[in-house]
């Protein structure tokens, strides 16, 4: 059963981004905080859905929203990632997968009939609060980030 629920407080997170900065959650009391979980850097479902919240960074920006992408690569594959996609938010490093697991994304999957662990594509809004306000599990990464702007 998930420990999830909208309205109680978003589990807490402290990781490093690309540019080796800390980023914790309490940091950004006051603001709203999209956290998005997607599976691998520099992978095409990935490549479009980060480059989508690129594009619509600015928009976001206006309507006071922080946005966090999160996988379980390494700061410098996130360099790499943003660098070669000119990614204009933080990468938060989840290498060890606390954050993917204390949000429930760090799941069992199936392909081609072989089941394995990976991360549920999965997004996250955290209110000013630090309270749950939205979460939206398997999203299309093409269309997620332009519908999540119009929800906010």
């Amino acid at each position: 059963m998930s420990k999830l629920a909208i309205g109680s407080p978003a589990p807490a997170f402290d990781a490093e981004d690309q540019h080796g900065t800390r980023h914790r959650l309490e940091d950004y009391r006051g603001k709203t905080v999209v956290l998005y979980f997607y599976p691998k850097d520099d992978t095409p479902g990935c490549t479009k859905e980060a480059c989508s919240f690129r594009d619509l960074s600015k928009d976001y920006a206006a309507k006071q929203v922080v946005v966090f992408g999160v996988s379980p690569d390494n700061a410098a594959s996130h360099q790499k990632f943003a660098q070669k996609f000119e990614l204009d938010f933080s990468l938060l490093a989840d290498v060890d997968k606390k954050i993917a697991e204390a949000y429930e994304v760090w799941v069992e999957k199936s392909m081609y009939g072989k089941k394995y662990m990976g991360v549920e594509r999965s997004t996250f809004v955290i209110g000013p609060d630090g309270n749950l306000v939205q979460e939206l599990r398997k999203v299309k990464p093409e269309t997620h980030p332009t519908e999540l702007l119009e929800s906010l």
